[in-house]
């Protein structure tokens, strides 16, 4: 089965997603400095996202290149995936206008939780699938991230009925660990 269609596909939902996030930030009310201060909530969410997006979507983006085929299982992973981020734009706007009140956050970890995993799926799914580059498997090798990633944070998000900010700034040093997608990835695409 080719993979053109599959990443065609995730790149528009990619795009959307991003757009429905923005569309979230609203314009000052008045016309005083003090009137756009009181938008870096929204703002400061809005910006945690995008980089959230950014990141999976270079990431996916670098996946599949390294992939060969895709089947069944995997089209079916990628839209776990796509499902989990698409629920980004409300878990932001939410966050944003409570002004990182607890319970808000703790659902936007989760979001994070739950999309970490799916990703983690979609790359065991790229692994298995018939006809795959014995070179994914490698590249990709025991996953560190991937594994470590939802356990980080799922304990920052247990940490946001507490400690809000805190979770979020856990949410943001585990986007740090994907910004630079993995280099053996690009190593053999390059091949």
């Amino acid at each position: 089965m080719s993979k053109g269609r599959l990443e065609l596909f995730s790149d528009a939902v990619f795009a959307i997603i991003i757009t429905i996030t923005v569309l979230e930030l609203r314009a000052p009310e008045g016309p005083e400095l003090t009137d756009l201060g009181r938008l870096w909530p929204t703002f400061a969410a809005y910006v945690l996202s995008f980089v959230l997006l950014g990141t999976y979507w270079a990431n996916h983006h670098h996946l599949l290149q390294t992939a060969k085929t895709v089947d069944g299982r995997v089209l079916w992973a990628n839209l776990h995936l796509l499902f989990w981020l698409s629920l980004f734009p409300v878990g932001t706007a939410w966050v944003g206008d409570s002004t990182f009140a607890p319970v808000p956050v703790v659902a936007y970890g989760l979001l994070q939780v739950l999309a970490a995993m799916a990703f983690y799926g979609l790359v065991r799914a790229l692994i298995a699938a018939p006809g795959q580059t014995p070179a994914l498997a490698a590249a990709v090798g025991r996953d560190v991230k991937g594994k470590i990633s939802p356990v980080i944070l799922l304990l920052g998000t247990a940490l946001a009925l507490v400690a809000p900010v805190v979770a979020m700034a856990i949410i943001l040093a585990t986007a740090i660990l994907w910004i630079v997608p993995d280099r053996r990835l690009e190593r053999i695409t390059k091949d």
